[in-house]
This record gives structure tokens, sequence and C-alpha cells, in this order.
């Protein structure tokens, strides 16, 4: 049975979703990832959400999206644009990848300080303790210190 995880993301927020076990045999993979802002259609707004394999606490990260990055999981975009009918736009892309351990989802509002929501449906995979492993390292070795960049 899938697990939903739902809260709202302050402008340069960050939550944490606590997954990990003692010995790690579940995994997870994203099913879904949705944002709407708290105000759709009535105010100007750009929300981004990432989901991270682990805690990104540099702010200035929550609003550039970098697919080199090997711990980002997820992102989500939401535009309003109140000047335009039917000017929403919604953009999802999220990885296959299978992970056990707790994931951190930051929030950032580009036109504004508005929170944004989200919801985050996750599908259980059961892992061999050899699969537990090395999900586990994969995580530990792409710490927030990982150099990913050119």
């Amino acid at each position: 049975m899938n697990k939903t995880f739902r809260g709202q993301l302050k402008a340069l927020g960050l939550e944490t979703i606590r997954l990990s076990t003692n010995n790690g045999l579940k995994g997870y993979r994203i099913a879904k990832l949705q944002i709407i802002p708290i105000q759709p259609g009535a105010v100007d707004g750009e929300h981004i959400v990432q989901v991270y394999t682990t805690e990104h606490n540099d702010t200035s990260l929550y609003d550039n999206i970098d697919f080199r990055d090997p711990t980002l999981l997820g992102v989500a975009f939401y535009k309003t644009d109140i000047s335009e009918v039917n000017a929403d736009t919604n953009t999802v892309i999220f990885d296959n990848m299978v992970f056990n351990q707790d994931i951190f989802i930051s929030g950032a509002e580009l036109k504004g300080s508005l929170p944004v929501n989200y919801m985050i449906e996750l599908t259980p995979v059961p892992l061999s303790k050899d699969e537990a492993t090395v999900a586990t390292l994969k995580d530990m070795r792409a710490g927030p210190d990982t150099n990913f960049g050119p």
C-alpha cells in the first residue's frame, strides 16, 4: 500500500519525511509528486519544490534545479499568472530511484513569500539485505558535501 505525505512549505522551507527503519529492508520510490499554491489563481507566483535524499541547509539552492545532483529525487514547478486566463503551468519530474532513508523536501517561491502545499505519494519496495546496504551506502556517499558540479 502506498504512503502519502502532505504539508505546506514556507517560501524558503525545508521538511523531513521520516522513512528510515532499523534494518532498512523497506525501500520507497516516488509514485506521485504534486504542489499547489495556497491561493491558486489569486496572486502571481512561481513555486519550486525539490525532493532530496540528503538534507540541504543552504537556502540559496532551493530555487536552483540541478539534475546533476545525485541526491535529487524529484522537482515540481508551479507558475500562476493572474493577468492571463488559464495561464497556470505545472511541471513535475521525478526519478525512479529506490531509497530507504529519510527524504527532505525544500520549497522556494520566486515571486513572493507565500507558502506552497505539497503532496508526495511513495510506493513501498521490499529490499534484500544487499539492496538495503547499497541504498543506504548510496545515501551516505552522496551527502550534502558531494561535489557534483563541473
